[in-house]
């Protein structure tokens, strides 16, 4: 997409600190870091979200990732945090997919993946499941 600065980062229209490419990823480090090493994988062609890639493409999602970790290993983390925001009520701000990285480090004051939202909803387990079943 002409506008879409993750766009613009993949033909080099904007500066980008380039982690790794491979197989239609691009991951670079983010400008904004939430941690030391901060990363965002994207795929090359544009794609708000996971729904827009095709299947060859969601496959190659999770080897990018395992090979940029690998690569952010370097800097000695004590775990990672992996996972995106989709769509707008899910805390996306660009709309270009784009999974997040994030080094952690004892003591780095973040928590898990639970304390994003503390919403259980209305519906029990149980009804969820059936729904979903």
């Amino acid at each position: 997409m002409e506008n879409c600065v993750f766009c613009k980062i993949v033909r080099e229209e904007i500066p980008g600190y380039r982690v790794a490419e491979s197989d239609g990823y691009l991951a670079f480090l983010d400008i904004h870091p939430a941690a030391e090493g901060h990363t965002v994988v994207i795929p090359t062609r544009h794609a708000e979200t996971v729904f827009d890639l095709s299947e060859g493409e969601k496959a190659l999602l999770m080897p990018a990732v395992v090979k940029v970790m690998a690569k952010l290993d370097k800097l000695h983390p004590d775990g990672f945090n992996v996972g995106w925001n989709h769509n707008p009520a899910g805390g996306q701000v660009v709309p270009h997919l784009h999974l997040h990285i994030l080094p952690r480090f004892k003591g780095d004051g973040g928590g898990s993946m639970h304390s994003i939202v503390k919403n259980p909803g209305k519906r029990s387990v149980e009804e969820v499941a059936r729904l979903l079943g």
